[in-house]
């Protein structure tokens, strides 16, 4: 039985219909993703499912007693709130009261005397913690934050933007929920916190629904896609690659549909104009018909094209791009290295990508090799010859108080593409604005629009080194398809930095990895080719807590909190049975043979034949590697709350 349930719903903003008479199931326990263009109104679908905005139109029927959690595509705000009353806010009211219990319970463990109205207020806390069940509300928010790697005393400003999201997880999915709704949930995170997410989603026991352009995570999450186009939802069943297929099919079946029926409306137009005899009462119907196919064909939405993205190369430069030797350099309010004693030579025509944890030290990298920041030691050459277009994941390099035309323009009414002189409305056509949209404030452009625009301003100069930092947030999928395609066919030299695996792979020749301590080593081929050779063992300090501006700490485990009737004693424990005990001292060895086995079949998967046997025997190691890491992860959980219990 479905738990949601979408009956004619429509939604318009404007004229432009969002959802038209759209029919949708969502049920138990499957998890799907939510695809359609930038603009399409995927966000709008998912505030109806929140129940943030009423359709037009139709009905929404949710099942009784549904409770559903969202991951929200903003970060939360960076400010003194702890981790811990974060994720209370995911408990309603309840929730509200623990964290107001918290908060004081922390300020005696830092030795600060609680007065008598405060000592008042805790104890009617207590009370209504009590009433309401709330202890075993506080044990759930403590094992969840166990289990995310978070320490409930920090603070939110003192985390990185992948930490506050993994915070902003561990809300919604505090109460359990029985559909979870995420917009963008990989936006600005590293590659091995997304895996980690993906890990806890394939955990996650209610029904999934999540926008991503992140094709590697859909491919790896989704056992189905709802395309919203047009104002229309099309629900596909499988993987995402039989969603390619059954899509492509959907469209050619669309569009011979709509060229024979453009052929009868010909046909019939031809007809109609031949004069009075069309207007005899027998041929009446035949002439309300035509009317209907000409209201039809008014109210036909066309799709959408796609980007026409072109590079305006300029000469090649020298032979020789950047020579760095010798090179380290750390943060300017920090000991720790980022970059130590690192060399390269990069050629005229070289791919090269960049794959590290947030923090590690990636742009700064890119900034020495660019010339435009001096290392602590080391040397750096530049090439002769150069012309660089830098893409800023930060968005530097538009002015948000100028329009769309007044960006890209730059005071002149053309633009020079390849030879060719073309209107700057005209090209800015190819990026998909309308000449309304190109005279809009940057301020008001969404996130993939200002990509978009980001893009047209970068190719629409000449250069022959090209360095994208982030380019893919908030790209739709054909963007990014066709975006790899002209970065494909650039003949000068390509630096990049993306989590997006999939794009990694399909652009780049080669890959700098930063793998912890400052060093920053070199494979052959892309993401995937760099998990072959080593099995994907990235930098270690990106599974600890980042700091905000310097990217990356150490993990405090947070201290267990126990709760009593006098607020201040902490209960006596029972003593651990002999069961317990038992499988205590079991452990340790289960853990050893779990990451032996772990290490095997990294290893056999690290073999340079290994993709060449069959396709069964691939995914059964993969699947076997995948069930290993995951009961080595209980394994070691279970290890670490017996310890704390024999304590």
């Amino acid at each position: 039985m479905s738990i949601v349930r979408f009956e004619n719903v429509c939604l318009a903003y404007g004229l432009r219909p969002l959802l038209d008479e759209v029919c949708l199931a969502i049920e138990p326990g499957e998890k799907v993703c939510l695809l359609g263009r930038n603009g399409e109104g995927k966000s709008s679908l998912m505030r109806l499912l929140t129940k943030e905005i009423e359709p037009d139109s139709g009905s929404l029927i949710f099942e009784k007693g549904l409770k559903v959690g969202s991951l929200p595509q903003s970060l939360p705000e960076a400010d003194d709130r702890s981790v811990f009353d974060v994720v209370a806010e995911g408990l309603a009211e309840i929730g509200l009261v623990l964290a107001q219990y918290h908060a004081l319970i922390d300020k005696q463990s830092h030795g600060e005397s609680l007065d008598a109205e405060s000592l008042n207020e805790l104890q009617n806390l207590q009370e209504k913690i009590e009433s309401q069940d709330g202890w075993s509300f506080q044990t759930k928010i403590i094992n969840i934050l166990k289990r995310f790697g978070l320490d409930e005393n920090q603070q939110m400003k003192a985390l990185s933007g992948g930490w506050r999201r993994r915070v902003l997880l561990a809300k919604a999915l505090i109460n359990e929920p029985d559909l979870l709704l995420l917009d963008e949930p990989t936006n600005h995170l590293d590659i091995d916190t997304i895996k980690w997410l993906e890990q806890r989603l394939k955990e996650f026991q209610g029904a999934l629904l999540f926008v991503s352009h992140d094709r590697a995570f859909i491919k790896s999450l989704a056992s189905g896609i709802i395309e919203l186009d047009r104002g229309n939802v099309a629900a596909f069943k499988g993987s995402y690659e039989s969603y390619l297929i059954d899509k492509q099919k959907m469209l050619e079946d669309e569009a011979r549909q709509d060229q024979l029926f453009d052929k009868r409306l010909s046909e019939e137009e031809v007809w109609i104009r031949q004069g009075i005899k069309a207007r005899r009462t027998r041929n009446e119907g035949r002439v309300r018909a035509l009317k209907a196919m000409r209201d039809e064909r008014r109210g036909r939405i066309e799709k959408q094209g796609k980007a026409n993205i072109k590079i305006e190369e300029a000469d090649k430069s020298g032979k020789l791009v950047v020579e760095v030797k010798g090179v380290s350099h750390s943060f300017s309010s920090s000991e720790r290295l980022v970059i130590k004693d690192f060399s390269l030579t990069v050629m005229r025509g070289e791919r090269i990508g960049l794959i590290g944890a947030n923090g590690a030290g990636k742009t700064t990298l890119l900034q020495i090799l660019l010339g435009k920041l001096i290392p602590a030691s080391g040397s750096v050459r530049l090439g002769s010859k150069l012309e660089v277009a830098y893409f800023d994941q930060l968005r530097g390099g538009l002015d948000p108080e100028k329009t769309v035309f007044d960006n890209v323009a730059d005071g002149h009414d053309f633009i020079n593409i390849n030879g060719n002189s073309k209107h700057v409305i005209s090209y800015l056509n190819d990026f998909l604005f309308t000449a309304e949209r190109a005279r809009t404030p940057v301020k008001a452009l969404s996130g993939g629009e200002t990509n978009r625009l980001l893009l047209a301003k970068l190719f629409g100069r000449p250069s022959n080194v090209i360095v994208m930092d982030e380019p893919t947030n908030d790209l739709d999928v054909d963007t990014l398809e066709l975006l790899e395609e002209r970065l494909n066919s650039f003949t000068g030299t390509l630096l990049l930095t993306s989590h997006d695996r999939d794009f990694i792979d399909q652009v780049v020749t080669s890959t700098l990895v930063f793998e912890g301590q400052g060093k920053v080593s070199e494979y052959v081929g892309g993401y995937q080719d760099w998990v072959r050779q080593t099995g994907g063992v990235m930098a270690v300090e990106s599974k600890t807590i980042a700091q905000a501006d310097e990217g990356l700490g150490s993990v405090v485990e947070p201290e267990e909190v126990f709760v009593s009737k006098t607020a201040v004693k902490k209960p006596v424990r029972k003593k651990m049975s002999y069961k317990l005990k038992h499988e205590l001292e079991q452990l340790p060895a289960k853990i050893e043979g779990l990451e032996e086995q772990v290490e095997a079949l990294q290893a056999r998967m690290a073999l340079s034949d290994f993709y060449n046997q069959s396709h069964e025997v691939v995914e059964e190691v993969i699947a076997s590697l995948t069930a290993a890491e995951r009961a080595l992860e209980e394994a070691e959980e279970r290890w670490l709350e017996l310890e704390e219990e024999a304590e």
